[in-house]
């Protein structure tokens, strides 16, 4: 058979295990997976020497379109997404407008159509005045989800109280996402901000502070009888938590979370490494990582959320919240890997399968035939140093400056098409939305 595009030589990382393979797409789906070396194509790749993965999903990011352009936005937030080797990315809505009404999601999908370099989802905001649309936005082709704010948040995007989230729950068929911190807690504890020590934000912004919102959260999902997915978690102690709530609640966490504690990173980068959950001690991230070890996190997210230097310079608590993160996901959790916390099967459970699984994104998330052609090239060999220029984000910053990691992201495949080799954008952009099973 004469393929579109044939990928040989290089070790398949999948279903089947690690190994020596070759895969081949027609009309951008995979076609064959095994021995093709007899195969002809209109285009082949050579990948020896190079580990071949489904496409890496990246489920939380923060693009700032409409409203704070300045700081990126759905071009420059995707083409670092396909540079880290990133195929797919959710979206979300706390931007200006918020994206809480059906027609300001559709205005992003109109948005990032021959601009987003890779495949992309967007969620739709909850708030205390959208609830009875709340039907209708989630099954808008192209939404991943409803998020929810139980924490202060960007705009109107915040639902607080219980009642609030069980309307948000009673209204909505799909698993909604959450970010879990306790706003009454937050708002006692503001006091407590030392002015210029950025050290003090995971004091403001406590352990307690999260865990009083997820055992809220669990609680209302289970009356509702509703999935959830908590995201960012930042303690150990919900880690140990959400082990007894399988049957409703999936995880994220981050590689910030996972690469970075408390107090050295306040000290060594201020506030580049300001976000919400905060960045805690070392017990917290080994928490983290017991957690991904026992298998009960489910997805990496980066939560990628820039803001201009400038604005990050600003002494706390002045200074905003958020780090760039989805060009550096695959590069330090490759690092992870190399150093023996995470295996590379693992690896792909939580950069792909899991989102799959999660959301039932339709098509992605598998190397299997009938998939998307979704792939992301690296070489584990490769020892490089992260740097404030490689990134495309529009805030040109990175907190993992400086930072050398063993394995690289070298080509980039959304649905048969190379969009990035060896650093480089190949392709204009031509993103697509995602579909998901339950919209179908």
């Amino acid at each position: 058979m004469n393929y579109d595009l044939l990928i040989t030589g290089g070790t398949l990382v999948n279903h089947d295990g690690i190994g020596l393979g070759d895969v081949a797409m027609v009309d951008g789906k995979i076609a064959a997976i095994g021995d093709l070396r007899q195969a002809s194509a209109a285009r082949t790749i050579n990948a020896t020497g190079l580990h071949v993965f489904p496409g890496i999903i990246d489920s939380q990011v923060h693009f700032r379109e409409p409203g704070s352009e300045t700081k990126e936005d759905l071009e420059t937030g995707s083409r670092a997404a396909v540079l880290g080797g990133v195929t797919s990315v959710f979206e979300m809505p706390n931007t200006k407008p918020s994206t809480s009404t059906v027609e300001a999601l559709q205005d992003k999908l109109t948005r990032a159509k021959d601009r987003m370099h890779c495949d992309h989802a967007f969620y739709g905001g909850a708030t205390n005045e959208n609830f009875e649309q709340l039907p209708d936005l989630e099954r808008v082709p192209g939404c991943c989800g409803i998020k929810v704010f139980m924490g202060a948040s960007t705009g109107s995007l915040l639902v607080s109280d219980d009642a609030g989230v069980a309307r948000v729950l009673a209204n909505i068929t799909r698993r909604a996402a959450f970010h879990s911190e306790d706003d009454d807690r937050l708002e006692s504890r503001y006091h407590l901000a030392v002015a210029g020590d950025y050290s003090s934000h995971p004091v403001v912004r406590d352990a307690e502070a999260a865990m009083i919102s997820t055992k809220r959260l669990v609680r209302l999902a289970r009356k509702a009888r509703k999935r959830i997915h908590v995201l960012h978690i930042s303690t150990a102690e919900e880690i140990v938590f959400l082990a007894q709530h399988r049957d409703i609640a999936t995880v994220e966490v981050t590689p910030q979370h996972l690469t970075l504690a408390a107090p050295e990173c306040y000290e060594e980068l201020a506030g580049k490494v300001q976000q919400n959950p905060p960045i805690r001690s070392q017990r917290h991230r080994a928490g983290i990582w017991a957690g991904v070890q026992n298998g009960l996190v489910d997805v990496i997210g980066s939560d990628h959320a820039p803001h201009l230097l400038e604005e990050k310079q600003r002494p706390y608590p002045a200074s905003p919240s958020g780090m760039p993160g989805v060009q550096t996901l695959v590069p330090i959790m490759l690092d992870h890997v190399a150093k023996g916390r995470l295996s590379l099967q693992r690896f792909v459970d939580l950069t792909s399968a899991g989102a799959n699984r999660i959301f039932g994104i339709a098509g992605k998330g598998r190397m299997a035939v009938g998939y998307d052609a979704d792939f992301t090239l690296a070489d584990l060999s490769a020892k490089r140093v992260i740097t404030d220029e490689w990134i495309a984000s529009k805030c040109k910053w990175t907190a993992f400056a400086g930072h050398e990691v063993t394995g690289w992201p070298m080509a980039t495949i959304i649905r048969g098409v190379v969009v990035m080799q060896d650093d480089e954008i190949t392709t204009k952009a031509q993103g697509k939305p995602l579909t998901f099973q339950e919209c179908l």
